[in-house]
């Protein structure tokens, strides 16, 4: 295939916090990220005289012949996307992070193009602040005078697989809600407007203050950042998996090292709530002395993963520990020994391991989180952590669950882990006083996947009630859904394998189930469940020393179990 050089101006862009968007509301945000590709960015583009080159699922790469061109069309972008999301909620809100450079491109045949050019742009676009331009020197050397812009000097920047560092800059232009938008709040949108009018005024002098020399706290690689910005409260649930250190002494395993950072930050975007940040900013930090308290600021998370992944003859050892970003404290740290053989089978067992168990550790961490006025989405930390305590504490749950319903009625998550907890509440009653927690935990699912069809917790929620209804044939199908939203969620995993099981289906793949369950969540505080099940699968296959094996373990890990051995059905995950 031929190919040819030109000097371009290069823009690529994504969505901050896609993984976030796509697990609350998978079919509503990509039916809008294609309304805003089709009715604003794919028309700013050719407006500007670009061409878009590819497109990805949170993504797009342009090429202008002009550095002009390019910014214009991205301060566009930037100002038609603030007028859109002012009227939004923030966890609602769809915001680009773009990058733009100017340098020597290789054009294929079939219009792809390559070189630093491209991979400037897109390391670019990594550093960009949500809703935020990032352009390199040349681009603001270009367009100095030329647009009515501020540019502020972000400091060299060494940049991954790039041989010399980069000077970066800021770009910040007004961007400022639709009059239309304004008239329609009334009175309130006055008082909208005076916030935004005196936080413009605080910007102004901010961007006006002069610049510090670029070896001082400008420089997102040598210090810390301006007061601003250590002002900023990360968002609840947030982390990033920096790159696990490779230290086996050959450089040839760095890719199985890659391998686990990619798969950890894959399954942990799959949590509910969970704002992960993307694998390329992450990789960003590749291979460099970091500071925790540092990448917290600078990439506005709560949480840091670190880990290490050392192989020798047959043997792989992997750690990971989780580090407060706002105190540096460590909060949790686990060794994972494996024999090598099957490596992607190897690699998903001890990904899904530190993804579920970060799962557990993060909701018990943010909801011990003191805070003076709860909102919703605490209440729903708050009753998640009381229900992992167990029954004694399901009151207490039903509570936190009940507040944040009562902050926000509409709340799907509420919705469906209140039903669950009412489940769960029913089946410790008598058959005829279950009756109206069962049907007001019918209510709620009907809501939750009404507003959410593919909403796990609703699913799982009505899985469980139709089971304890026994109706297991029609809770597979609900429980698969949980599972196809969140391949390595234990619960989901064991209440499927006791549907199938009583409904007939094969004993291995009933227990092959529940030994998932057990892999991916081995530190589960009701992991003694599990163990129950595959004994009492045993047992009905008449392998009664496999049973007797398995049953011992449950009585060791759930003591009071043992009295309910031989119930029909079998207890409720």
């Amino acid at each position: 295939m031929a190919s040819t050089r030109r000097l371009a101006a290069i823009l690529a862009a994504d969505v901050a916090g896609y993984s976030r968007l796509i697990g609350s509301d998978e079919q509503g945000t990509l039916r809008r990220l294609k309304a805003i590709r089709t009715e604003l960015i794919d028309p700013a583009i050719t407006e500007h005289n670009g061409r878009i080159v590819k497109t990805t699922g949170d993504g797009l790469l342009a090429e202008f012949g002009s550095t002009v061109d390019a910014l214009r069309c991205a301060s566009k972008i930037q100002t038609q996307m603030a007028e859109q999301n002012f009227a939004l909620p923030p966890d609602s809100c769809i915001e680009w992070r773009i990058g733009i450079h100017q340098g020597d491109i290789v054009v294929e045949d079939d219009g792809d193009i390559f070189g630093d050019g491209v991979n400037i742009a897109a390391r670019l676009e990594a550093l960009a602040e949500p809703s935020g331009i990032c352009v390199s020197a040349r681009v603001q050397e270009d367009a100095a005078g030329k647009l009515d812009l501020a540019f502020r000097d972000l400091g060299e920047e060494q940049l991954k697989n790039i041989a010399r560092p980069v000077r970066a800059f800021a770009v910040g232009a007004a961007m400022q809600p639709p009059k239309r938008a304004l008239r329609r709040r009334g009175i309130a949108a006055f008082i909208v407007a005076g916030a935004i009018a005196a936080a413009a005024i605080a910007a102004a002098g901010w961007w006006a203050w002069p610049r510090l020399p670029a070896a001082t706290a400008l420089s997102r690689s040598s210090g810390p950042l301006p007061v601003a910005g250590e002002l900023k409260s990360a968002p609840r649930l947030s982390i990033v998996v920096l790159p696990f250190a490779n230290l086996s002494g050959d450089p040839e395993q760095g890719y199985f090292a890659d391998g686990i950072t990619e798969d950890v930050t894959t399954d942990l975007s799959r949590v509910k709530n969970l704002l992960v940040i993307a694998r390329n900013t992450a990789f960003t930090y590749k291979d460099k002395a970091v500071d925790v308290k540092q990448i917290g600021r600078e990439l506005d998370v709560r949480y840091v993963i670190e880990g290490s992944v050392r192989r020798s003859a047959d043997q792989v050892r992997v750690n990971a520990q989780l580090v407060d970003a706002e105190t540096g404290a460590h909060l949790w740290a686990e060794r994972f020994d494996h024999e090598l053989g099957d490596l992607f089978a190897l690699e998903n067992e001890v990904t899904a391991r530190i993804a579920n168990t970060l799962g557990w550790e993060l909701i018990g961490v943010e909801a011990g989180r003191p805070t003076e006025q709860p909102e919703a989405f605490d209440y729903i930390l708050r009753g998640r952590a009381a229900e992992a305590k167990g029954d004694e504490s399901l009151a207490q749950a039903i509570g936190f669950y009940e507040r944040a319903l009562a902050l926000d009625p509409r709340s799907v998550e509420a919705r469906g882990r209140l039903a669950n907890a009412l489940v769960t509440r029913a089946r410790l009653k008598n058959p005829a006083d279950a009756a109206p927690d069962l049907q007001r935990a019918e209510d709620l699912i009907t809501l939750a996947l009404a507003a959410s069809p593919g909403d796990a917790t609703g699913h799982y929620a009505k899985g469980r009630m139709l089971r304890f209804m026994r109706r297991c044939a029609e809770a597979i199908p609900e429980f698969e859904a949980a599972v196809a939203a969140n391949r390595n969620d234990p619960l989901a995993l064991k209440e499927l394998g006791a549907c199938k099981y009583l409904t007939g289906d094969s004993d291995h793949e009933v227990i092959a189930l529940f030994e998932q369950a057990i892999r991916v969540s081995p530190r589960d505080p009701f992991i003694g469940l599990e163990y129950f099940w595959i004994g009492v699968v045993n047992l009905m296959e008449s392998r009664t020393d496999k049973a007797i094996l398995w049953l011992e373990k449950s009585r060791t890990a759930r003591p009071k179990l043992q009295t309910r051995i031989g119930s029909s059905p079998p207890p409720m995950a």
